[in-house]
């Protein structure tokens, strides 16, 4: 089941989208104003073509997680660490599909980071791994935008990765796929520069959660980034990233540097 948020000719929506998104699908309404696995639904429904996909889901916060593939984190110059490492992304960083990412007149370079993303159903904490998928709404896709220069200058992530339109997501979630081996790609203007598979992630989703929840309670609608594999690279004004997983679909952003 795909669920997402849109902006429809009748205001904002939460929606279950059916049917083949490239030709055919259609939103339909759910009642509740939240999203769930078990929905019910108003009756009103639209052309996927007739609105606009927002990011599905505005979270109360963006866990994510840093070198969490073991190629990504050697081509950052470090050996994979033991233990899981965390960060947050404000809530405020969230857009959806073909938003622009806007670059800060004094970062350079800023760096595109595709993820798998999970997407909490409801409040949990000290979750442990084998329960993990309880508490899991579905998956999306996400972008963690990163400027390098500020991250090195600073010596901690929170600015770098915490501004503005830094962490796209979307362009819905599903709640059938299984994590556990999709292949994971990211494009700048139609170019391959990320290609990997979440089999590689050196903690797994159930590790994630227990070890994110033993820190924080998880609340409904928190979305945790899975980590970027190798292949980062530089994003700019005037190009489109495009983040693809498979069994979910892609999300894709234009970027504008802000000051132009």
């Amino acid at each position: 089941m795909r669920l997402g948020r849109i902006a429809s000719p009748d205001g904002v929506a939460f929606v279950v989208i059916e049917g083949d998104p490239n030709s055919d699908a259609v939103c339909k309404e759910i009642a509740e104003q939240y999203l769930s696995r078990n929905p019910t639904f108003t009756g009103r429904s639209w052309p996927l073509a007739d609105v606009r996909l927002l990011a599905p889901i505005l979270a109360s916060k963006v866990v994510c997680m840093g070198k969490n593939y073991a190629a990504h984190a050697r081509e950052m110059g470090s050996e994979p660490p033991e233990d899981p490492v965390i960060f947050l992304k404000p809530n405020t960083a969230i857009i959806g599909p073909n938003i622009p990412i806007q670059l800060p007149a004094d970062a350079n370079p800023v760096h595109h980071e595709g993820e798998l993303a999970v997407v909490i159903e409801r409040p949990g904490k000290d979750i442990p791994a084998a329960k993990a998928k309880d508490y899991i709404l579905g998956y999306t896709i996400a972008n963690d935008v990163s400027a390098r220069d500020q991250q090195k200058k600073d010596g901690q992530w929170m600015r770098a990765k915490g501004h503005d339109t830094f962490c796209p997501v979307g362009p819905w979630i599903e709640t059938a796929v299984d994590p556990a081996d999709l292949d994971i790609r990211t494009e700048v203007n139609g170019e391959k520069r990320q290609d990997s598979n979440t089999a590689l992630l050196l903690h797994d989703v159930g590790a994630i959660v227990e070890w994110v929840s033993a820190v924080m309670t998880l609340l409904p609608g928190d979305i945790i980034l899975t980590g970027t594999p190798e292949g980062v690279g530089p994003i700019e004004d005037g190009d489109t990233v495009s983040v693809t997983v498979e069994g979910i679909g892609t999300l894709s952003n234009p970027v504008v540097r802000k000051g132009k």
